[in-house]
């Protein structure tokens, strides 16, 4: 999948949001598998899996869940699986990202989310729901599936209100 982005974060970008913090990473306790996986993608292995764990709002919010940091976690102990995390920018953000055309990113390699092999959503509550479409956008992902390509990554959602009540 690896697209070429040149439109990213700046130090300028940041400066004008309220909350920076919320977009550079780097956090104790993050996992970063970049070399493992540079290593295996160089001697041309195709058995794993870039999985972007994305949480609908904003990153305070996310980190807090604790769920959110047990599975992520648990998918990093997986030898296969490289789990990012990304989480919904604020409006002073969004309008930045959508002003210079800026994708979506993973906070441990600043990987557009294009570029993964699954999105997954972790969904705990319904007014989450329209920051979903929110991120899928800014990551130039297709909202319908039927509307996505083989390069495209799965998209999938789990949490506590995703069911059907019928």
């Amino acid at each position: 999948m690896n697209k070429m982005h040149t439109n990213r974060i700046e130090r300028a970008d940041l400066l004008r949001v309220e909350n920076p913090a919320r977009y550079v990473g780097g956090e104790r306790g993050a996992v970063v598998k970049s070399e493992v996986l540079s290593q295996i993608q160089e001697a041309g292995r195709t058995d794993y899996v870039r999985f972007a764990y994305c949480f609908p709002d904003i990153y305070e919010i996310g980190m807090s869940n604790l769920a959110l940091v047990i599975l992520y976690h648990l998918l990093n102990e997986i030898p296969y699986v490289y789990c990012e995390r990304a989480f919904s920018p604020w409006k002073d953000m969004d309008a930045i990202m959508r002003d210079r055309n800026i994708p979506l990113s993973s906070l441990e390699t600043r990987t557009p989310l294009s570029e993964f092999d699954v999105v997954g959503f972790s969904l705990q509550y319904e007014m989450c729901y329209t920051n979903v479409l929110q991120m899928l956008d800014l990551s130039g992902i297709p909202f319908f599936s039927s509307d996505r390509k083989e390069d495209d990554p799965i998209v999938i959602a789990g949490g506590p209100v995703v069911y059907n009540a019928e």
